[in-house]
């Protein structure tokens, strides 16, 4: 049974920092890309980052870059999502996404992450 269990979310001030993580089982890690997307209400769902199957390439929403960073442990079949420099505005759920070609894609169920002002 694929499963993908984000983790970390929580609140922190803005200038903070958290670290994201996503656990994925059921499926072979390896060979997907793997992405951060977020979703506030009443929006759609948006890209975050997205890093490689093999973690050589990695991109970002404009609105995010350099701030966050996305990497990956394909033995432990885990993917990271580190946020510095928080701000309101990256207040959201963030969903964990998995993806290989047209057909194949999962999703977590999220994680909320708060940033105060």
């Amino acid at each position: 049974q694929v499963q993908l269990v984000e983790s970390g979310g929580g609140l922190v001030q803005a200038g903070g920092s958290l670290r994201l993580s996503c656990a994925a089982s059921g499926f072979t890690f390896s060979l997907y890309a793997m992405s951060w997307y977020r979703q506030t209400p009443g929006k759609e769902r948006e890209l975050v980052a997205r890093i490689g199957s093999l973690g050589g390439s990695t991109n970002y929403a404009d609105s995010v870059k350099g701030r966050f960073g996305i990497s990956r442990d394909n033995a432990k079949k885990m993917v990271y999502l580190q946020m510095n420099s928080l701000k309101p505005g990256d207040t959201a759920v963030y969903y964990c996404n998995a993806v290989n070609g047209p057909t194949r894609s999962y999703w977590g169920q999220g994680t909320q992450v708060t940033v105060s002002s």
